[in-house]
């Protein structure tokens, strides 16, 4: 007997992988999955049992489908940084959940897939954070020359933006090779929110009725 719980996102995935295939070498299946699309019913198919559910009249059932908790505002409103920090950072993860899956993926136990499976569902993960950091932040490289050249860090030369890595001695002027042009956001635009305790919620749970 098979489940009816839906299949796990990475499972979804590698049933997506194998039916490309399948349908590829066996011609009987991909027409049986054309009647699908098309909305015809399989020979094997049974209609299910009609279900009657009375609810009294004066009773009224209330189903909360979503709850709205933020609206995209031009600027955010200033606020102390220790109120803003913690929100802030589930608002992040909150739309990496959205838009790439990313909780999913990473709570996902990947070890029982294979790397052609997790390259698959990395790559609409990855498409999803690409599409996060565009909408909400404005990045640039710390430093602007190519990876690979030879640059020299005058004296005053700001520690929090670039680390000297290898063997540090002396004073600056330090000249080294740029190994990673590092990366800053010079812009941050997160929804304002009417609602910070709702940030905690990353995900709504999904119940099909």
């Amino acid at each position: 007997m098979t489940s009816s719980t839906p299949p796990s996102f990475l499972s979804r995935v590698a049933i997506a992988i194998g039916s490309f295939f399948a349908i590829l070498g066996n011609g009987r299946l991909a027409a049986d999955v054309n009647r699908l699309r098309a909305g015809e019913p399989l020979a094997a198919d049974t209609p299910p049992k009609e279900v009657r559910v009375e609810v009294p009249v004066e009773k009224i059932v209330e189903v909360r489908v979503e709850v709205p908790v933020e609206k995209v505002v031009e600027k955010i409103v200033e606020r102390r940084i220790e109120d803003t920090t913690p929100t802030a950072a589930l608002q992040l993860l909150g739309l990496l959940q959205r838009q790439a899956r990313f909780v999913d993926f990473v709570q996902e136990d990947v070890a029982q897939y294979s790397d052609a499976e997790i390259g698959a569902a990395a790559r609409v993960v990855h498409e999803g954070c690409r599409k996060v950091l565009a909408e909400h932040f404005t990045i640039a490289p710390v430093r602007t020359e190519p990876e690979g050249s030879r640059i020299t860090l005058q004296p005053g030369f700001d520690a929090a933006r670039v680390r000297v890595t290898g063997n540090v001695v002396g004073q600056p002027p330090f000249t080294g090779t740029l190994g990673h042009r590092g990366w800053q956001a010079s812009d941050v635009r997160l929804p304002q929110l009417t609602d910070a305790q709702a940030a905690r919620t990353l995900a709504q749970a999904e119940v099909e009725l």
